[in-house]
């Protein structure tokens, strides 16, 4: 069996990627099983800080890597959370300390509270691949008023996806990586990955 190195300790993302990778053969191991260090992201976009991660995951493991960078913009913030979303609350929030900011950040709106999640992957076959893989896909819907559903991760419990009229900690899995910024960007990541021969 194939093994790719998932540059990220989330084990919400690990779950996903290991149930999307599955079918094709593919074993997805944490970075923390090789004990990879965190590596500052010091890019200022999606893009920058997924490549930092995957090409530092490559490097000290030697085996090619997946990163994933997420985050959710909220036009009401002019965009943040975005690139900060893992630590809006603080150096060392908590899903909950995140969402509960966010929430009380924009309390007093009550029309305008259109958001979306965005996600870029990339795919390098080692730490000095020229041409890794980028993808990148978004998920639009708006910011509910309380806190619901215990699915998800992230902003999930808070996130309701445009359509629906629950959030997207109430999905299940299955419906979820159908819709997500992450399910999708896992597909278009798939569909490079086959075409470059790396999932034969």
């Amino acid at each position: 069996m194939k093994k790719i190195v998932l540059a990220s300790g989330n084990k919400g993302k690990l779950k996903e990627f290991s149930e999307i990778l599955a079918e094709f053969g593919i074993e997805v191991m944490p970075q923390s099983q090789f004990n990879v260090s965190e590596v500052a992201e010091t890019g200022t976009t999606f893009v920058e800080n997924a490549i930092i991660k995957a090409r530092h995951a490559a490097e000290v493991t030697g085996m090619p890597a997946i990163a994933d960078d997420s985050g959710l913009e909220v036009d009401l913030l002019n965009g943040a959370p975005g690139i900060y979303s893992a630590r809006y609350g603080g150096e060392n929030a908590k899903d909950s300390d995140n969402y509960m900011k966010l929430l009380d950040a924009i309390a007093d709106e009550k029309q305008n509270r259109s958001a979306r999640f965005q996600c870029v992957l990339v795919y390098m076959r080692h730490s000095a691949d020229p041409t890794p893989i980028i993808c990148q896909a978004s998920w639009e819907g708006e910011i509910g008023f309380k806190v619901a559903g215990d699915n998800g991760h992230g902003y999930d419990p808070i996130f309701i996806p445009q359509g629906h009229s629950c959030t997207a900690a109430e999905l299940t899995s299955d419906e979820k990586n159908a819709l997500s910024h992450r399910g999708k960007a896992m597909q278009l990541l798939l569909t490079q990955m086959q075409a470059k021969g790396v999932l034969d």
